[in-house]
């Protein structure tokens, strides 16, 4: 009603905010009176209207300012969605380590990292060894596994199930010798990627195949001191990843970089399975001493016992 009340006297900037109000409230709310329902759906109706004039508004101003979208700066295309609601702001919220002060970039450029040209080229090696590690049917254990070391909830649904599983290469640092002897020409290709150099933990290089109809949930890795690349190996129509705002759908041989710390979730909306190429990498803006002293940090925690504990009554 304050929204109508305000929309009718002109004041649509003040008026939009009550409608957002509105229809945030209500979703919170488990179970609405269904005469509230039709309420709702009109005040997200008449906020999306608004939000869509103001955003016409704002570009026309722009525009007679000079700024072009397709040749401007991407971040300030960010900002104006954001600031009309098209866009939220995703930010870095790693479930384990944080290191302060990083850029929150969602997909990365593909231009600063040079050295994906020769892994993409590889892309038909690449597949050719993956065939013959999925023909052999043996070395696919699930992506998610229970460990008695730490409480691991089922946040993706997807616990020591194969419909999400990984065919390791390297493993918590270590290189899976009897899958890597399959693929040779894969590992060559990553012979210039700058792995994390962490004991026990980096790097992980992995196929990650996706059953037909799947989806992981959305969520954040563990650390933001690392990227995650993924190219592209099986890829049928309606594979998709979202990280944060950015929505894209896998195409054979195109790899990109993204910060797993950042929310993103993906699925598999064919009939197929979707095969991917994952690996780590350090974040560039990190110096090559605080990539030490990460490590070290991490090796630490991991190297932790503590004392002995005895209960009594």
């Amino acid at each position: 009603m304050k929204g109508d009340r305000l929309a009718a006297t002109g004041n649509a900037r003040a008026a939009v905010q009550f409608y957002g109000a509105a229809v945030t409230l209500a979703s919170q709310a488990r179970n609405l009176p269904p005469v509230l329902v039709e309420y709702v759906r009109r005040a997200a109706e008449a906020r999306d209207r608004i939000q869509a004039h103001i955003e016409a508004h704002l570009r026309r101003q722009l525009a007679a300012a000079g700024y072009d979208e397709k040749s401007s700066s991407s971040r300030f295309a960010q900002s104006i969605g954001m600031l009309t609601g098209r866009r939220q702001l995703y930010t870095q919220a790693p479930r384990a380590y944080y290191f302060p002060e990083l850029p929150q970039i969602q997909f990365f450029p593909r231009e600063s990292f040079p050295w994906l040209d020769a892994i993409e080229a590889a892309t038909d090696d690449i597949c050719a060894e993956l065939q013959g590690v999925l023909g052999r049917n043996r070395g696919l254990e699930p992506y998610i596994q229970s460990s008695g070391d730490v409480p691991l909830g089922d946040r993706h649904g997807l616990l020591n199930s194969l419909d999400w599983s990984a065919f390791f290469l390297y493993r918590n640092g270590e290189l899976v010798e009897e899958n890597a002897a399959l693929c040779p020409k894969t590992l060559a290709a990553l012979e210039h990627v700058p792995f994390p150099r962490v004991k026990g933990r980096d790097p992980m290089v992995l196929f990650s195949v996706l059953k037909p109809g799947v989806r992981i949930a959305p969520h954040h890795g563990f650390l933001n001191t690392r990227l995650i690349c993924h190219l592209p190996l099986i890829v049928p129509p309606g594979c998709h990843l979202r990280v944060g705002n950015d929505q894209r759908e896998f195409r054979k041989g195109k790899a990109w970089v993204f910060d797993d710390s950042i929310e993103h979730e993906a699925w598999n909306s064919s009939n197929e399975p979707r095969v991917i190429l994952i690996f780590d990498i350090w974040r560039p803006e990190l110096s090559e001493q605080e990539r030490q002293l990460v490590a070290a940090l991490l090796e630490a925690v991991d190297t932790y016992a503590g004392p002995r504990v005895e209960w009594t009554d």
